[in-house]
């Protein structure tokens, strides 16, 4: 089975030291498609990583992470705005396919869920048309409900396509199986989100059960309760033919051998996605 259809997000194998080295761990295993985190390229430099991606034919699946829009002052708001500018200069020099945003949760001292979700739409159509012009869309990634006070107040896909309808083009969504498997309307909305185009990444893992802890113990694939053939075919009927990002925040995983990681990796890959 080719490995085109395989990206690695470095929330994986973040235990494999710089850029560079995680870029030759997964060419070293014949995966040419990643999705790095912020802090990894400002770690090597931005011209240092886009060379490494122009160089070895890398494709970016993602650039992790903008968002973070609420805060409790109207400074903090437009410093998140500021960065999150910054973020898209960045994936668009890494030629990323689109950054993904985890919205941000309740400002410090808030009980204002509402303000919080107001603040991530009116933070965003702000960015938007800057995002536009660089050709950068943007990928809200609903997160578990877990994480609805500090991470993401946005928390289903329907509630993240009813933002990207009222926001327009240049928006979708990132869809993480470990964050929507359990969604009662999730084949609806899958559907709708490939209706309109805008499924811009798909994230897969596995749910453990029993899950030690909500954000650092994430499966390897096959290892949870996740139907990930099913949940595959169900995106792939959407229309999306994108890369399976492999992301996974893990105790365990992360305290393995990188080699030993995307070793499993591709073998899960092959066997049960």
């Amino acid at each position: 089975m080719s490995l085109e259809g395989l990206s690695i997000n470095f929330a994986t194998i973040k235990q494999g030291g710089s850029f560079a080295t995680m870029v030759d761990a997964c060419l070293a295993h014949g995966i040419t498609t990643i999705s790095p985190w912020r802090d990894q390229v400002h770690g090597i430099g931005l011209a240092e990583a886009v060379r490494i991606v122009d160089q070895n034919g890398i494709r970016l699946s993602g650039l992790c992470r903008g968002g973070f829009f609420p805060a409790a002052d109207e400074q903090g708001r437009r410093n998140a705005i500021e960065d999150n500018k910054r973020a898209v200069e960045e994936a668009s020099a890494l030629k990323a396919d689109c950054l993904v945003l985890v919205v941000g949760g309740l400002p410090a001292g808030s009980r204002d869920i509402r303000g919080a979700r107001q603040m991530v739409e009116d933070g965003m159509a702000e960015l938007l048309p800057y995002a536009k012009q660089a050709g950068i869309p943007l990928a809200i990634e609903p997160l578990h409900p877990f994480y609805a006070a500090d991470r993401a107040c946005f928390n289903t896909l329907k509630q993240s396509l009813d933002l990207c309808d009222k926001l327009g083009a240049g928006t979708g969504v990132a869809i993480d199986v470990y964050h929507v498997w359990w969604d009662p309307e999730l084949e609806e909305q899958v559907a709708r989100a490939g209706q309109n185009g805008q499924i811009l990444a798909h994230h897969i893992c596995d749910w453990l059960v029993p899950t030690k802890d909500p954000l650092n113990d994430r499966g390897m694939m096959g290892d949870g309760i996740v139907d990930l053939k099913g949940f595959r075919r169900m995106i792939e009927k959407a229309g999306f033919s994108g890369p399976q990002e492999v992301e996974i925040f893990s105790y365990d995983w992360n305290a393995r051998p990188v080699d030993e990681v995307l070793s499993t990796v591709v073998e899960r890959y092959k066997t049960v996605c």
